[in-house]
């Protein structure tokens, strides 16, 4: 009779094998995952807490600041939303943000395009002073940018695209530029030997080639247009109803400074869009720098 023993151990499927195959994560992985989950609840908490916080009374938020809405009340969120003027301040920063993303993805499209395909005296010089835009936050130009708008007749809503365009270029080439680059010559070659020219090449061949690098700087661009608050405080000062949301979030809290609540529902409202844009483009970001980074 013969007595099965029992299967020894390989070095394969041993803990240690399983780590230096990479089948069971050390350490140093689940360090790098409790660093990922303490940035995520650092970033996400803030957010949570000022939604929730719109769901609350102003008795609720004094007896319990820190835990949940109990009861939960919607009416802080429909007051606002039954409101015409948050719509129209809603509408504003869509435009705003519309046609600025428009004006950065084209203009800064045509402007990489040479940059990237063709050489000609002078290309880096341009190239670098593009760049030194980066030096030169709107933060720090703002004064005598609006100086400059208000001398040239320029307000409203169409004093807010312009230089908004303006300073998202820089971005905008640096990061098209590799990009548009990479891209095959013997296709550019082929195109002008089936008798297309270059501005052809360019909208009908390069345009949609491009179009992941183009969607990325596309979505900075509405994100920063979206977020943009000094230059409206100067430029839209007056009616409420030619504001943009966040310029409306301060005209807002200033009228409900005792409603605390109310004032945390309509921050929550005012950074919704955005950021569900953002969400839905995030994987398209992703894509876009990483073809910008290869080229």
């Amino acid at each position: 009779m013969s007595v099965d023993t029992p299967a020894r151990p390989t070095a394969a499927s041993s803990p240690e094998g399983r780590r230096r195959k990479g089948l069971m994560p050390e350490g140093s992985a689940y360090i790098a995952v409790g660093i990922a989950l303490v940035g995520v609840g650092l970033t996400l908490g803030p957010i949570l807490y000022l939604i929730l916080g719109g769901f609350r009374t102003q008795g609720d938020l004094a007896a319990n600041p820190t835990g949940f809405p109990d009861p939960f009340m919607w009416q802080n969120y429909w007051e606002i939303l039954s409101q015409p003027l948050f719509w129209r301040q809603l509408l504003n920063s869509t435009l705003v943000a519309v046609a600025t993303t428009a004006g950065v993805v084209l203009f800064g499209t045509m402007a990489a395009y040479p940059l990237a395909r063709y050489s000609f005296k002078g290309r880096e010089l341009v190239f670098v002073i593009f760049t030194t835009g980066l030096m030169f936050p709107l933060t720090v130009a703002v004064l005598p940018l609006y100086l400059l708008l208000r001398d040239m007749g320029i307000s409203g809503l169409w004093g807010l695209v312009i230089p908004q365009i303006a300073f998202g270029l820089p971005v905008t080439i640096i990061i098209l530029r590799p990009f548009l680059a990479a891209l095959p010559k013997e296709l550019e070659e082929a195109s002008f030997m089936d008798g297309i020219s270059r501005i052809g090449f360019f909208w009908r061949m390069l345009l949609p080639l491009a179009r992941p690098a183009m969607v990325t700087v596309g979505v900075l661009a509405f994100i920063g247009s979206w977020n943009a608050y000094l230059l409206p405080l100067l430029l839209l000062t007056g009616d409420p109803a030619g504001m943009t949301l966040p310029l409306g979030v301060t005209t807002f809290q200033g009228q409900h400074a005792a409603a605390t609540t109310m004032i945390m529902a309509y921050t929550s409202l005012a950074m919704l869009p955005a950021l569900a844009f953002f969400l839905l483009m995030e994987r398209r970001i992703v894509d876009g720098l990483t073809g910008a980074v290869k080229g």
